[in-house]
């Protein structure tokens, strides 16, 4: 990620293509709200849904403001998240005026639903879990998410208008055709949808519609210092929650996050962009996903994504 920024490469790139992908976000985002009765955004304060957030507010609030957002925002929070990420989660949502709605993946643990194999395990596959519950609580009948087909297998397979069973489970070949954006949205009772609006777009379209819209982002996702290990060819920041190993070797280095998650299970990669114009330059030159450069949780086999989703995963 160490590609060099050259500010002549940007103006060369073209981001027409941006107008039609943002069309096509608002447009879903609007029949959400028409076909169902109970939606709600998925919202983590990461730079995808801040994406979709921007959509959004464009597809309802309007220009002079007086409109709103018809659903309301939902964070399933492991309780280790980073703070500067769930700090401009509210900060953003209060901005907009937009419900807020939070639930933790440690009121699970309480009431007995989620159990670690042991106090060191993460909690980011659990979310599932706390996600079902709350569903479940508010009978959410459509979830949106910022899921990209360009991030891993088993997206790759998903529909923009995601069915899932009663149980809250992804089976993949039952997933229903979607012939010139005709979705069908029937459901039993005790099914739901997830929808990923930016289903189409890849990690360089929202880099360069960030820049362009000039989208605010969490402090992490540009060059900073941090104390970081090397393991398994990923740099692990050095915190509390996954300190370093014997024999590890501590070292300070210029990163950013490509993607924010679970502290326990998301890396940091070298670079020193520090704006968003030098970090599509960067993205350009990339040929690693940013879950495949950043994602501990991914590592564990192939099919580790698609088993979670079937499990309801995001």
């Amino acid at each position: 990620m160490n590609a060099r920024a050259e500010p002549q490469l940007l103006n060369k790139l073209s981001n027409a293509h941006l107008d039609a992908l943002e069309e096509e976000t608002i447009f879903i985002l609007r029949e959400v709200a028409a076909a169902f009765e109970r939606p709600t955004l998925l919202f983590s304060g990461g730079k995808d849904s801040l994406v979709m957030l921007k959509c959004a507010e464009k597809a309802f609030v309007g220009a002079d403001g007086k409109g709103h957002i018809p659903y309301p925002l939902l964070m399933i929070d492991t309780g280790h998240n980073f703070p500067e990420v769930t700090d401009f989660r509210d900060f953003r949502a209060k901005e907009l005026g937009a419900e807020l709605i939070v639930r933790n993946v440690e009121d699970s643990m309480k009431r007995g639903t989620v159990r670690l194999a042991h106090p060191g395990e993460s909690r980011n596959v659990h979310q599932s879990v706390t996600l079902l519950e709350a569903i479940d609580e508010f009978r959410f009948d459509a979830l949106i998410g910022g899921a990209r087909r360009d991030e891993e297998k088993a997206r790759a397979k998903e529909r923009i208008f995601s069915h899932r069973d009663s149980f809250g489970q992804w089976q993949p070949k039952a997933q229903r055709p979607e012939l010139w954006t005709l979705f069908n949205t029937r459901l039993q009772p005790g099914e739901h949808f997830r929808v990923f609006p930016i289903s189409n777009w890849t990690e360089l379209d929202v880099w360069q519609y960030i820049e362009r819209e000039q989208i605010a982002l969490p402090s992490l996702y540009y060059a900073h210092q941090r104390k970081v290990v090397e393991r398994k060819g990923l740099l692990v920041p050095v915190t509390e929650l996954t300190p370093a190993r014997d024999g590890e070797q501590v070292v300070e280095k210029t990163v950013r996050f490509r993607t924010v998650g679970d502290i326990t299970c998301t890396c940091p990669v070298d670079s020193p962009a520090s704006t968003a114009a030098e970090i599509v330059i960067e993205t350009l030159a990339a040929d690693v996903s940013e879950r495949g450069a950043t994602r501990m949780d991914d590592k564990t086999s192939d099919a580790s994504m698609e088993k979670r989703k079937k499990d309801g995963y995001f």
